[in-house]
């Protein structure tokens, strides 16, 4: 089938004075962004929006990225077209440009110069105001052969923005920071996520550990550890017992895993006599913030229910739906996954969404939409449940996907993580306090999304609980 869009030239011969072309775009965070990392252009003039506060920010257009792009885009696909050999210019940048500005470019022959085909320009780039924002010459040589291609279509290309936990660190800049007992802080990944959680005014952490090995770490990595209190503790087991007994005392409103396993820590956590266990079950929740998704959203329980009965579900939706309420879902929407859409025998989890679907609308579980079973591409695309007729408040804007089992959701979340580029902040619930359970390939940037979520989930809990925290 023959292509309709083609570019087409015109040679120096077929250009008149007089002529002009035009082309529109507007400037875009993701255009500032791709210009950067093309660029190596990490002026915060350009990039960071606080600054922006007390300076030209995105004044891009005088430093020629968008006039002297749109400009030369003009004569490369227009006039003259394929072929043009851009010589020279010379502008002037009358008005800054920021985001959301629709520029238009005009180029317009004013001169010919035929002993080597040279055509030169006046240039103009107006905003959708009509104000000028750029004026001067450009010089080209016009080709002299005809050409006229089909138009190659862009690549694809997708920017991996975090602005989400951005958004979530934001919303703590307020508050005041919460006691966290970090439970053996002894490689340096563990103890610098305490360090600049600390450091972000999200934590007030309290280091659990041989009181040698942390300040050694402290000292090799030049994390400064003098405004943080130091408890010695010679085992992982012994760190976690003392982290357990310093939450249960009121010393400490949430936990943070250090260079320990999971299973030591929870444990200690888990004990029926000595630990941090409620009537609900305790159970893990990844908050991911996948670009391309507009909002960030959970993924449970993918650490720590291997099998999960449907009375264990029923708790770890709920736990889900009270944390999704705390980082800005007032009625939070679950998507619960499985291979297909339709109730089945053949399959257990199609039988457990629908029951946990009817246990939500007895009142069993609260405060959020429970819809399923849906498969995976159903709850987080609109288009797809459009496509397979299914009418839902849920699908295709999930908030939480409450996935059949540990092994399901644990192969779920690093998907995303390492194909996607997502990245995965960790928390326990169910427990008397928040557990910010990171591991050790998570980035900074994680880490400091999982305590902020921590220091949200501990503020409600002292909003809904206060008897409880005076008890303490």
């Amino acid at each position: 089938m023959e292509p309709t869009a083609f570019v087409e030239n015109r040679t120096f011969d077929e250009i008149a004075i007089g002529d002009s072309a035009s082309l529109s775009r507007t400037l875009t965070k993701d255009c500032v962004a791709l210009f950067a990392v093309m660029s190596g252009d990490v002026n915060p003039a350009h990039l960071d929006e606080h600054y922006a506060e007390t300076s030209m920010f995105h004044r891009i257009i005088g430093h020629g990225m968008w006039g002297g792009s749109l400009i030369s885009a003009v004569l490369g696909t227009k006039l003259p077209g394929p072929g043009t050999i851009y010589l020279d210019q010379d502008l002037q940048f009358r008005k800054p440009v920021g985001i959301g500005d629709t520029i238009t470019a005009t180029v317009t022959a004013k001169e010919k110069r035929p002993e080597k085909h040279v055509v030169v320009f006046d240039c103009r780039c107006v905003n959708q105001s009509g104000a000028e924002v750029i004026t001067g010459t450009a010089i080209a040589i016009a080709p002299t052969e005809k050409v006229k291609r089909p138009c190659v279509d862009l690549p694809e290309v997708q920017l991996r923005r975090h602005d989400k936990y951005q958004r979530l660190i934001a919303r703590c800049a307020a508050l005041e920071p919460i006691r966290t007992a970090v439970v053996y802080p002894c490689d340096a990944l563990s103890l610098e996520g305490a360090v600049r959680a600390a450091e972000t005014h999200l934590v007030i952490p309290l280091l659990i550990g041989p009181q040698a090995t942390i300040r050694s770490v402290a000292q090799e990595k030049k994390l400064n550890i003098g405004s943080c209190e130091v408890i010695d503790a010679g085992s992982p087991g012994e760190a976690a017992r003392m982290a357990v007994a310093l939450v249960r005392g009121g010393k400490a409103e949430a936990l943070m895993k250090g260079d320990l396993h999971t299973d030591v820590l929870m444990h200690e956590v888990a004990s029926p006599e000595t630990g941090l266990r409620t009537t609900r079950r305790i159970s893990h929740a990844f908050v991911m913030d996948v670009p391309g998704y507009a909002e960030p959203f959970i993924i449970t329980d993918a650490a720590i229910n291997i099998s999960p009965t449907l009375g264990d579900k029923c708790d770890i939706c709920q736990n889900a739906i009270e944390l999704a309420q705390v980082i800005g879902f007032p009625e939070p929407k679950v998507a619960v996954l499985s291979a297909v859409e339709t109730v089945t025998e053949k399959i257990r989890s199609t039988l457990e969404a629908a029951a946990l679907c009817k246990m939500a609308d007895r009142g069993q579980i609260t405060g959020g939409l429970v819809d399923g079973p849906l498969a995976f591409d159903n709850a987080v695309s609109v288009r797809a449940a459009e496509e397979k007729h299914i009418k839902s408040a849920v699908a295709g804007r999930a908030n939480i996907l409450l996935v059949p089992d540990l092994e399901a959701g644990n192969m779920l979340a690093k998907q995303l993580i390492y194909m996607a580029g997502a990245d995965a902040a960790g928390i326990v619930l169910g427990a008397r306090v928040p557990i910010i359970l990171t591991s050790r390939a998570d980035t900074l940037r994680t880490r400091l999304a999982s305590a902020a979520v921590a220091m949200l989930l501990a503020r409600a809990r002292r909003e809904s609980h206060p008897a409880i925290m005076a008890a303490e």
